[in-house]
């Protein structure tokens, strides 16, 4: 009645085999029998017809078949195959594998070229992609009858398993669906092959289009299993050496929520997922739910998925169809070609296309997209057609040494050896391509790159990985204008100076050196006006040049790479810190020195010897000297020791308005050195002691005058505002030096408010006064007319009348003594006047106030002279 004939019991057996009509018998040779997972059944199948009285009228019309469809024939001996098909789980690629492993046996068995005394027979479970539950099943294969020959496991975690111990029972295993790069270890899997590809070859098909997209910077997202592990840490020693960096690495066991929104925190952009397919439908719903998806994002995932993954409905996701669909658009796969693209005859005498028809026959019309490890049946199909040709190869040798295949137990090590060899040397074209093994036992192919274009994969390209070659077909369609950036587009923008302040501080210095050479002019021309000579010219011009050089520094502080090369900046750094040091040492040293001398004189004055209070003026060059020689000598030092340099600050990302993806990074260029705070400390502290020390003596002098330095005054003032700028705009300019225009401004403005109040305060006044007393050419002609020897005769009479006044005020402090001495000694008595007699008159001439306790000395002219004070110094003692 076409219904499946499914047998209770062995008893219904028997009793349809030794039914007398024949017919019943014709019925079950045109049936498929599906194979029963109970082996007790399928041995009590087999013996019930084998038991059958079927006569021998040598009419072959009523074949037995086993329950693979097979004639039986009893002087082939069987070859048992241990099978684990994942029919469910994490990857349910029997539901396909198995109906081309069947396929292909069907054709071997039926090949009389092809182990024409052996049948193939496959005995197989559901693993259900699971190590714990393909540990029970491998114990029922191996010590359940018959032996094993070969075993052919499908997940890489159970090939791990099974390859692992497999070489306790000298079995070769053969899988057909395990990608793991770890089981390319010839150490912990010595009987090892696979004719699915490693999933390390994936990995070089990646760096190549990192490379053609101009990507540098990738993410990755895992599921914490050996195989995406290690297909990871080979991925990541590729991408080191192509230089392409892993900026993030998440992984997750079952849910990926955490590790998608830590993606997205960090600002992944290009992201290989690495998961099975059931785990990928719950990344993609979180990655919907984070918008980790559109034109600014790639993900690259493995192309072993069903082609409608996306939309198969799963109840682990709260998801809808529409939304996966969405955050799955436009994403690249990477898949091992699994099926020959060239119309070729291989070993089964078939095409790959042929093979596909045969297939979905066999699969009674099932939706290829539904049914799990559909793209990875043809290397199931190849993978029985090279342990097939592989035992074929080794029946030859073994006969040769005795040895025949159906003698392999589980301790016969000479067979396993010839199977091993035999399985080494494989090399035929099957329906998924060229069929070979390298010396890990993995297959080596092509690798094809596919990308989801409007809900379906389109193939782009193809990649040879053993040649470097990649054949492209330019049809990558992509949501945006093309290919996304690696991160967000970062521009760096450097931050110049203001060219408006630039130009108007600049102006002001230039003013200010035109200022500098009037005044320098004004001071040189006039040095031998007697007033000019007693402000001390030297030390004024140099005053002058110092703040010309200190205004002339303005120039290179504004100067920055706007203007000049990056490799010419440090030119600029040298010309601004030399310019600087160099102007303010003469420029303040030169007052310095004026108020120091001044102080100095005015302590000689009350403690020294009239010797010493001569100012000479090469001690005050000498001490200009020693400042200025300070500098330089601490400069140099610093340049040898520590040069300055070019040095970029980056400053907090800014986002421009209307593109989200592009980020503005400003950027400053510094003068700088290694230890530029120390430098700066050293400096800063020497300056700031001897600015410290101006105050303090322009303080202490202000009441003092003296000829020598007639202008100390305005010097003391100048000192003042000087100190006062510099201890101000020196810690401002050092908190603001990352505002270009406001340290620029802060110093430029010190320097230049400095100077011309310098200026002003030095010189303007000298000019008023040669102006409005018209002492311009007077002085000077005097001075050419008498000559040096005039004013050297009058400082030697200056100084001769002081020394004498001196000697003056000695004797009468001794006159005096002696006067209040001999006083003392008379009775007072004795000096008044007789009786009858005027006391004596006042003395008509008034005596002076600081001579008023030694009346007596002025009382007659015969005391004077008995006294043997000199009448003609009187007027020397008055002056």
């Amino acid at each position: 009645g076409g219904k499946s004939l499914k047998p209770d019991s062995v008893t219904n057996l028997n009793l349809l085999f030794n039914s007398s009509n024949f017919k019943a018998l014709h019925l079950i040779s045109l049936m498929e029998i599906v194979v029963p997972v109970d082996r007790a059944l399928y041995k009590s199948v087999e013996a019930a017809c084998l038991r059958s009285s079927v006569p021998n009228t040598g009419d072959d019309r009523f074949p037995i078949f086993n329950i693979t469809g097979e004639e039986l024939d009893d002087s082939k001996k069987k070859l048992y195959i241990g099978a684990l098909f994942p029919m469910s789980g994490g990857w349910p690629g029997g539901q396909a594998c198995l109906p081309a492993a069947q396929m292909a046996l069907d054709l071997v068995n039926n090949r009389t070229d092809i182990l024409p005394d052996y049948e193939l027979e496959l005995i197989y479970y559901d693993s259900m992609c699971d190590p714990g539950e393909a540990t029970k099943l491998l114990y029922d294969l191996l010590y359940t009858e018959p032996i094993k020959i070969v075993l052919m496991p499908g997940c890489s975690s159970v090939s791990t398993l099974v390859a692992e111990a497999a070489r306790m029972w000298n079995l070769i295993v053969l899988s057909y669906g395990s990608s793991s790069p770890a089981l390319s270890n010839r150490q912990r899997f010595p009987t090892f092959f696979r004719t699915h590809p490693s999933a390390t070859l994936h990995n070089p098909t990646r760096v190549q289009l990192f490379q053609k997209w101009k990507w540098t910077k990738i993410a990755t997202i895992q599921q914490t299993t050996e195989v995406f592990t290690s297909t990871l840490d080979d991925l990541e020693e590729r991408v080191k050496e192509a230089g392409i960096e892993i900026s993030v690495r998440q992984s997750f066991l079952t849910d990926p929520a955490v590790a998608v929104k830590n993606l997205k925190r960090q600002d992944a952009r290009i992201i290989v997922g690495l998961f099975y397919e059931t785990e990928a439908r719950k990344v993609f719903c979180e990655v919907y739910k984070e918008k980790l998806y559109g034109k600014k994002y790639v993900w690259f995932l493995i192309g072993w998925y069903a082609d409608n993954w996306f939309k198969i409905k799963d109840p682990s996701i709260n998801c809808t169809v529409e939304q996966m669909t969405e955050a799955v658009e436009g994403h690249v796969t990477t898949e091992i070609v699994m099926l020959n693209p060239e119309t070729v005859r291989g070993a089964s005498n078939l095409t790959s296309q042929e093979f596909l028809a045969q297939l979905m026959s066999k699969l009674g019309g099932k939706n290829p997209e539904e049914t799990g490890g559909f793209q990875e049946a043809p290397l199931a199909y190849d993978a029985v057609w090279a342990l097939a040709l592989a035992l074929n190869k080794t029946v030859g040798p073994l006969r040769a040494k005795g040895h025949h295949l159906e003698d392999f137990n589980y301790n016969n090590r000479d067979i396993t050896a010839e199977i091993y060899r035999a399985m080494n040397t494989s090399s035929f074209e099957g329906v998924s391509g060229h069929v070979v093994f390298d010396a890990q036992g993995s297959r080596m192919a092509w690798t094809l790159i596919e990308q989801l274009q409007g809900g379906s994969y389109k193939k782009i390209g193809y990649y040879d990985s053993t040649k470097g070659n990649l054949s492209w077909y330019g049809n990558d369609k992509w949501i945006g204008s093309g290919p996304p950036a690696d991160q967000t587009v970062v521009i760096e923008e450097f931050r110049y100076l203001s060219q408006k302040l630039f130009v108007s501080v600049s102006v002001f210095a230039g003013l200010g050196i035109l200022l500098g050479i009037v005044c320098l002019t004004f001071n040189i021309y006039n040095s031998n006006v007697r007033y000019i000579q007693n402000s001390q010219p030297y030390l004024n011009n140099m005053t002058a040049v110092g703040c010309m050089m200190s205004l002339a520094a303005v120039f290179p502080l504004g100067i920055d790479g706007l203007h000049v090369h990056r490799k010419q900046f440090p030119v600029i750094c040298q010309f601004r810190l030399w310019l600087l040091g160099l102007g303010f040492s003469l420029a303040y040293g030169s007052m310095f020195t004026k108020i120091w001398w001044v102080h100095t004189r005015g302590f000689i004055d009350h403690h020294y010897p009239v010797s010493q209070q001569h100012l000479e003026p090469w001690k005050l060059y000498a001490t200009v000297g020693v400042l200025l020689g300070i500098d330089i000598l601490s400069l140099m030092i610093w340049q040898i020791v520590d040069p300055l340099h070019i040095t970029v600050e980056k400053f907090t990302r800014e986002a421009p308005k209307g593109d989200l993806d592009v980020l503005i990074q400003p950027l400053l260029e510094h003068c700088n050195s290694e230890k530029m705070n120390t430098w700066l400390g050293v400096v800063y502290g020497y300056k700031g002691l001897l600015l410290l020390l101006g105050i303090f003596l322009a303080y202490e002098t202000k009441s003092i005058s003296t000829e020598k330095i007639n202008d100390h005054r305005a010097v003391g003032m100048a000192i003042y505002n000087v100190a006062v700028l510099c201890m101000i705009t020196a810690p401002v300019t050092m908190i603001l030096s990352s505002q270009q225009d406001a340290s620029f401004a802060f110093a430029s403005l010190a320097i230049v408010f400095s100077v011309y109040i310098t200026l002003v305060v030095l010189f303007v006044p000298k000019m008023r006064r040669l102006i409005t007393r018209g002492e311009w050419q007077s002085d000077t002609q005097e001075t050419m007319k008498t000559g040096s020897s005039t004013n050297n005769n009058d400082e030697e009479k200056s100084r001769q009348l002081e020394r004498e006044n001196k000697e003056l005020q000695k004797i009468i402090q001794e006159k005096e003594e002696r006067v209040s001495e001999l006083r003392n000694q008379l009775d007072p008595r004795s000096l008044a006047p007789p009786p009858g007699y005027p006391a004596p008159a006042s003395d008509p001439h008034p005596v002076p106030q600081s001579f008023a306790n030694s009346s007596s000395l002025y009382q007659s002219d015969s005391k004077i002279s008995r006294n043997k004070c000199h009448t003609s110094r009187l007027q020397l003692l008055y002056k």
